[in-house]
């Protein structure tokens, strides 16, 4: 079986799995996406989703953020972990999107990655998400799973990872795929603890089957 077959089994296979599967940062506009993203760095998304509500309440939309001082941010996203230095990502992020874009995130991925403490990662998320952009974001899950299954061989590095998966994923599939292995990455193929191959709806086809 080719890579490219395997990818296709294993995007079918979570299809069925996951058929909801979706961000589970909680947004209604782009700049939060950003803002929530920047803060789940090393932190969980449960807990950027109730930071989140917090930050909002106090500055509602991006142009007041955007007035706000990275100590005053800080103070506020502190629980999520490395407080200063993602409060001051956020503020310059949201300065610059308010000077030179006009308040609106832009839609263009190199133009994303200028952004401060914006990365692929991030980048593909927004381009996938808010823009409905071919996308492929590879968190820990998705490298750890790729390597897991066989999509990969033996590569870490996120970006390596991404350039490998761009050659076997239809680009009108990466996004979900990315956010079902998040789900499956959660459920049954754990970083923690032994993964549930016993339950594991990619058994048939995961080269690491039954071997942990």
């Amino acid at each position: 079986m080719t890579k490219k077959e395997l990818a296709w089994k294993v995007i079918s296979l979570l299809k069925e799995a996951y058929p909801d599967a979706d961000c589970t940062l909680n947004y209604d506009e782009a700049w939060k996406l950003l803002v929530s993203v920047r803060l789940a760095a090393q932190c969980t998304d449960a807990r950027v989703n109730v930071v989140v509500q917090d930050l909002y309440a106090k500055y509602p939309d991006l142009h007041a953020l955007a007035k706000a001082s990275p100590e005053e941010i800080e103070e506020i996203v502190r629980p999520c972990g490395l407080g200063r230095s993602k409060a001051r990502d956020i503020s310059a992020c949201m300065r610059i999107l308010e000077r030179e874009y006009g308040g609106k995130v832009p839609e263009d991925f190199d133009a994303l990655l200028k952004l401060p403490g914006v990365g692929r990662k991030s980048a593909n998320l927004i381009m996938g998400d808010v823009f409905g952009k071919p996308a492929i974001v590879t968190d820990t899950h998705c490298i750890r799973l790729s390597n897991r299954i066989g999509l990969v061989d033996g590569i870490k590095d996120p970006k390596k990872v991404e350039m490998e998966l761009w050659k076997i994923i239809p680009p009108e599939e990466g996004n979900s795929f990315c956010h079902r292995l998040v789900d499956h990455g959660r459920a049954v193929c754990s970083a923690r603890s032994k993964p549930f191959c016993d339950r594991c709806v990619l058994s048939g086809v995961c080269k690491s089957a039954f071997t942990f």
